[in-house]
């Protein structure tokens, strides 16, 4: 069982010709609601994967938190601990380049800036149960710490997917099992300063050093480079014969990655590689959960 604590948004995503510069308009070629945030994403690629998957979360009282809920609950999500509160779900603003695929994404915490410790506690069960805890940081940090904190005193490995950076204390980072950030999140937490090139071994290095047990940098279309403390590897990226649309794919990876350790047992390279092919699938489709695997699709 994999227990996912964090974000549940409604995707606004609007399609245009190019990513707009700054002061610049341009036309939008289709626009679409679509349920996401990083909790839920992850969640569902991890369903889809065959994974059992528990969510907590907040919604608000709004439409929008009514059809994350059913979403979830359609893709086999377990959300007795998705907590619906007073006032607006949480939403991101998606832009996305048509030609390139790539993307521009700003959010708003909305319901998600509402989950508390008291609600992290009434899912302590679950949480100490479970083969896994995965976390991201478009939740309180208050509440992602107490969810670590209740996995780590159980023995449950913590997946933490650093997403949006912010600094975290090494007493934290002792307690995460995998640490699973993008080339920029993991130089901003080594406290490199913006805009230097980044060494993902150096940067890698340092997390460890910081407490991470094991760091996994995405690279994009560069692979992955993943640092144990038996070693190290760098794994390819898979190839992709056209990119429709990136948004997900790095929640596709990590939900993935949980399943293939959790559900399928695989070896920690085996089951990155399985999650590259996730991935890999996912940007070859439009939308961020739409365009996740299903089980079947990958084994094909």
């Amino acid at each position: 069982m994999i227990v996912v604590v964090g974000s549940a948004n409604m995707d606004m995503v609007l399609r245009v010709q190019q990513l707009p510069r700054p002061g610049e308009t341009v036309c939008g070629r289709g626009f679409e609601t679509l349920p996401g945030g990083k909790g839920a994403n992850q969640a569902v690629a991890a369903a889809r994967l065959g994974a059992e998957v528990h969510f907590v979360g907040c919604v608000g009282s709004d439409v929008f938190g009514t059809q994350m809920r059913a979403t979830l609950q359609a893709e086999g999500v377990t959300v007795d601990h998705l907590v619906t509160v007073s006032g607006p779900s949480g939403i991101a603003i998606v832009l996305v380049d048509d030609a390139s695929g790539q993307n521009s994404i700003a959010i708003e915490a909305g319901a998600n800036a509402a989950l508390t410790t008291s609600h992290v506690d009434a899912a302590a069960d679950t949480i100490a149960a479970a083969s896994m805890l995965v976390c991201q940081l478009e939740s309180p940090l208050a509440a992602v710490q107490r969810a670590i904190g209740i996995a780590h005193a159980a023995g449950v490995p913590v997946l933490l997917n650093p997403a949006p950076v912010q600094p975290l204390s090494p007493e934290l980072l002792q307690q995460v099992s995998l640490l699973v950030p993008n080339e920029s999140e993991a130089a901003a937490l080594a406290g490199q300063a913006p805009g230097e090139p980044v060494d993902e071994v150096l940067v890698a290095e340092r997390l460890r050093q910081l407490g991470a047990g094991t760091v996994i940098v995405t690279l994009g279309e560069r692979g992955v480079y993943v640092s144990t403390t038996g070693g190290a590897m760098r794994h390819e990226a898979q190839p992709v014969a056209r990119v429709v649309d990136t948004t997900g794919a790095g929640d596709t990876f990590i939900g993935a990655l949980a399943a293939a350790r959790c559900r399928d047992g695989l070896s920690l390279h085996d089951a990155v590689a399985f999650a590259q092919r996730a991935a890999a699938f996912s940007v070859s489709r439009r939308g961020a959960m739409s365009a996740m695997p299903h089980r079947e699709e990958l084994v094909e």
